[in-house]
Order: C-alpha cells, then structure tokens, then sequence
C-alpha cells in the first residue's frame, strides 16, 4: 500500500511539472533592418528572477521594456495564469540573428524559453518608410549633420554636429540611437555632449527648438571625396491634437518617430606638392618646437636627456617627430614617447615629445646639431619650418675618466682599461657552508603533524557544510538576501535609463520581503505586507513609506519620470531597507 501511494504521488509530481511552460514568441520571423519587433516571453506560472537574453549579443537593440502583464481567467472553475515580459527590440545589422533564450525561477526550478531565428533583410528608404512621415504640420522635426568645413586639407579638422530641431509645441520624451554616424576615412573623436538643453534658433525661416545629440571633431586621412554616414535615430515625443480639456489644456498625444540626416560629403583637398619640405612628416596645423637638454656640462659616464617637443594646435597624434642623429661620441637610447593632448570641440591641442638619453663616449666639448620641423598651415595655406639652434655641451672628467684623457699605455691599451679590467683569476677559492638536514628538523616534524591536525577541521566543515545544506528556509532566505543587494546595485547603475531602473528596484523590494516575510510574489497585497510588518514590531510610519515606494514604482514605469525623481526614489528605497531590517528582528 505504501509504494501504491508513493508511486501516486511521484506521478502526481511529475504532471504538475510538466505543466510549467515558458515561450517567447516574436510578432515577425522577417523584417527588415532598424525595424521594430515585439518579443514576449511567457510562463503559465508565477515565476520570479526573470533573466532576458542578452540582446546586443544577438544583434538586436533594446527600444523598450521589459513590460510585464498578468493575466488570470476562469472558466467553469477551472484557472489558468500567464505571466508575460515584452520587449521591442530593433536589429543592428542583417542576416539570420538568434534571440537565445531567457529564464525564471519557480518552485526552486528554472524555467528556460525556446530560442528564436529571425531573418533581417535590408533597410527600407527613410523617404519611403510610411514610419517617418511628418504626423502633422505642427510637429515637424528635422535631424541635421551640421560641419564647420566642406572643403579641407587633408589632416585638417572637422567640427560634426549632429542636431534636433523641433517646434515649440512639441515636448521630446526620449531619444535612441538606431544607427551612429560612421567615419570611414577620418580618423575622429567623439566630444561628450553632458546637458541636452533646447536652445531658441531659426531653421528654415521659422523659428523654434534646437538641441546638439552628438559632436565630434574629424580629421580626413585622404583627398577626394569622404561622405560621413546618415544618423538615424528613434524619437518619443507629445505632440498637440488639437484639442482642449474642459479646463482649457492643451490635449496631447505620444508618438514614436524616426529620423535619418542626410549625411554630408567632403571634398578633401590634396596637400600642395610646391614647396613642401625634404623633413615633412604629416603635420597640418600651427606648431612651435623645442629641443630642451637636462644639463649643459656634465662628468664622464654621466648621462643626459634631450626633448625634442611639439606644441599647439593640430593633428598631434598623426605625426612623427624629428629623428635625433648625432656622431659616434654619443651612445643614444631609443626614445621615451610623450603625449599631451586634450581634443576640445576646436581639434587636438597640447604637445607630444620624444625624450632621449644621451651617453657621452669621450670627455671634450661637442655640439648636438640644429633640429628643424616643419608643418603645414592651413591658415597661410603654405609649408612652414621651425628650428632650434645647435646644442653645446661639455663633458669634464669625471669617475670613468682619468685626468689625462685616454692616453696609451705601453702594451697599446689607455690607461683606462688598465684600471678598469682586472686580470681573470685562474684559482678558485671554496668555502664550506655549515647546513642542517630537513629530515629530523622542526619543519619536517610541523609538516608531518599538519594533516593529522587538518582532519577533525575537515569533518567538522562537513557537518557543518551539511547543516546548512539541509536548512532549506534559511537557504532561501539568504539567497533573497543576496538577490535584495544584487538588484540594488543593478537599479543604482541604471539610474539614467527609467524603465530598469524600476523594474531592477521593484525586484530588490520583492526579495526582501521574502527573507523578511516569507512571501511569495503571488501573496504580496499590501494588507498583508502592512499586517506582516505590524506583527513584527515595524514602524507604522515606516511600513507607510514602504508601501508608498511600492506603488511608486508601479506606476513610474508607465509615466514620465524625472532623474531627480528616480535619485529620490533610490535614497529613499535604501533608507527604508535599512531601517526594516533593524526593526524586523
């Protein structure tokens, strides 16, 4: 009778396991490239420690979510339950991308999806993209690549401005990259853009809105002519309908857009064959140089170093300095090189150098040649040369260095390689070195007790070990624990993208109740959080904040948020952590 029932229920286990099931599905199986698509993964139970695939890694970048949505129906008493998270994804780039799977925890079990293949074929023409047409007159928004040069030199700079220009009435939520400007042929560097302030402007003959998204300064690396790629980007924005409540406010509506510059093309000029000089390296730009000896005099077998160094403004970095040669009285080592170089909206300015160490060979005076560099100004649109003057230096006697110079002994060699090399002895003299042996030694002894010593450690770590393990409860509770911190962190990273931010918090606060309360995500009303608090001695004022964050972040996910609103909310989520955790012993 007791393997009768103990088969019944092994089978009863084994259905209600199979009935757990997570799928994702996606709304295409083909799209084309920067469109959007809707993925949803779905469990028929109430999971927890839902972990997304890692969409970047498959190609695809994130427009929106996870959004998560519950739903419940009964039909002739029988229930069932779904658990869906949501996400818009756009694809980066073509070809047959796979969305690997992602995963939930339910019962102690992790619950994985099927992976997805979707087919990415070519972009569609902006132009032609029913998506990018104005939504009304009044709400017209205008991407433009703005240059401060068409027609440079080659290693000339390149202001690139990429502005939004929108009007008045039009309130920008959100904006996402879809695709960066690319710069084949520049070499470039991007300027950070810290506060996207609107600025009152005129474009087109109307005035309206401006905002700089992005800047860079570029630098062409060949003549002829360089197009700087299209931007493409996804806009959320209030746009008026038109209408008006019944208390005189204007009636808006969210829309998602999206926008492509036109991308620009440079006419690269060629640098003039006429004039330029036998020494030119590369270098477009307004220059001075330096050649700067540590010393002027110095002993014998002392060494000194010489600073060849560039400085203004320019292609600093696409360049090479002099090459330093001097006669066969220095021993010179290979370089030291040095970069000094800020790239502000203007182009690189600062200096680089090349530091050498220079050995003198014979004591006497000697003169390191004059230097010269010379540049390309755009300004004068001619080849300049800049040089320093030769170099004095003196070498006095000194310990390497008899008095007399290096003069000849009888036998051919000077005098300082007689005092410098000895004769090669031709004996050796061995010492006895008085040495213990290992065996019978307080080491060997420590080292022959230790494992004896390690053995009651070892089964004591054990029991220990199995202790714990057969503490389920208290497992689960430090794993709720470790989960409350790591989701803490999680939401304090994402403090500038809204949406993680509140779904990385809201996962934080569930898990402390469940070390606290021993709740289930199913179970947490906030009577019962309220109740469960009081019963253990927590704070009612603090047991109303609590609560109070909860509904904040349900409701901050799907309403605009401001970032000193999300900084509060996080000050405010770690206080009232820490003070529940002192009060609910």
């Amino acid at each position: 009778m007791r393997q009768l029932v103990f088969v019944c229920l092994t089978l009863f286990m084994l259905k209600a396991t199979a009935q757990i099931k997570m799928e994702a599905e996606a709304s295409k199986t083909t799209l084309p490239l920067h469109e959007k698509l809707r993925v949803d993964f779905t469990i028929n139970a109430d999971g927890d420690n839902f972990v997304p695939p890692d969409f970047e890694e498959s190609g695809f970048s994130i427009f929106s979510g996870p959004i998560q949505s519950i739903r419940e129906l009964w039909v002739n008493g029988r229930g069932t339950f779904n658990k869906t998270y949501t996400y818009w994804v756009v694809p980066e780039k073509k070809g047959v991308l796979t969305i690997k799977s992602a995963s939930i925890e339910f019962n102690n079990r992790i619950y994985r999806t099927n992976a997805l293949k979707i087919t990415v074929t070519n972009a569609v023409d902006p132009s032609k993209d029913p998506a990018n047409m104005p939504v009304a007159s009044n709400s017209n928004m205008y991407l433009v690549t703005e240059v401060s040069k068409t027609n440079p030199y080659v290693n000339e700079p390149i202001t690139v401005v990429q502005k939004l220009y929108f009007n008045y009435n039009t309130d920008i939520n959100d904006v996402r990259d879809i695709q960066k400007p690319h710069y084949n042929d520049f070499w470039s560097q991007e300027i950070e853009t810290a506060n996207f302030v609107p600025e009152q402007t005129v474009f087109r003959g109307h005035r309206c809105l401006s905002v700089v998204l992005k800047k860079a300064v570029v630098y062409p690396q060949k003549a002829g002519k360089l197009v700087i790629d299209p931007y493409i980007l996804e806009v959320d924005c209030s746009i008026p309908t038109g209408r008006m409540t019944i208390f005189n406010q204007l009636i808006t509506r969210d829309i998602s857009q999206r926008l492509t510059s036109s991308g620009k093309a440079i006419q690269v000029k060629t640098l003039p064959e006429s004039g330029k000089p036998t020494n030119f390296t590369g270098a477009v730009g307004n220059f001075n140089f330096e050649a700067i000896p540590s010393k002027k005099t110095l002993k014998f077998g002392e060494s000194l170093d010489l600073t060849l160094r560039v400085s203004g403004d320019g292609n600093l970095k696409l360049f090479q300095l002099p090459k330093l040669e001097l006669s066969n009285d220095w021993e010179v080592y290979d370089p030291e090189h040095i970069e000094k170089v800020v790239t502000p909206i203007s182009g690189m300015t600062g200096y680089i150098a090349d530091r050498y160490t220079l050995v003198p060979q014979n004591k006497g005076t000697f003169v390191i040649p004059a230097q010269a560099f010379s540049y390309f100004d755009p300004q004068s649109q001619s080849f300049k040369t800049k040089s320093v003057p030769a170099i004095t230096i003196e070498v006095k006697d000194g310990p390497g260095l008899p008095a007399g110079g290096l003069a000849h002994g009888k036998n051919g060699k000077t005098k300082t390689e007689q005092a410098v090399f000895e004769p090669i002895k031709t004996a050796s003299h061995w010492v006895t070195r008085n040495a213990t042996d290992f065996l019978g030694s307080t080491l060997y002894f420590i080292l022959l007790i230790l494992p004896f010593l390690g053995i009651p450690i070892l089964l004591m770590y054990r029991k220990r070990k199995s202790e714990q393990e057969a503490d389920v409860e208290g497992n689960k509770i430090k794993r709720s624990n470790a989960l409350v911190k790591q989701y803490l962190s999680e939401a304090q990273r994402n403090l500038n993208q809204k949406e993680p931010f509140y779904v990385a918090l809201e996962k934080a606060m569930h898990n402390f109740l469940k070390a606290k309360l021993r709740l289930e995500t199913s179970e947490m009303s906030k009577e019962t959080i309220r109740n469960l608090m009081k019963e253990k001695d927590a704070d009612a004022i603090t047991v109303a904040e609590f609560i109070k964050l909860i509904e904040n972040c349900e409701f901050a996910r799907y309403a605009p948020s401001s970032a000193a609103a999300i900084q509060t909310d996080f000050d405010t989520a770690v206080r009232l952590l820490t003070e529940l955790e002192k009060q609910m012993v």
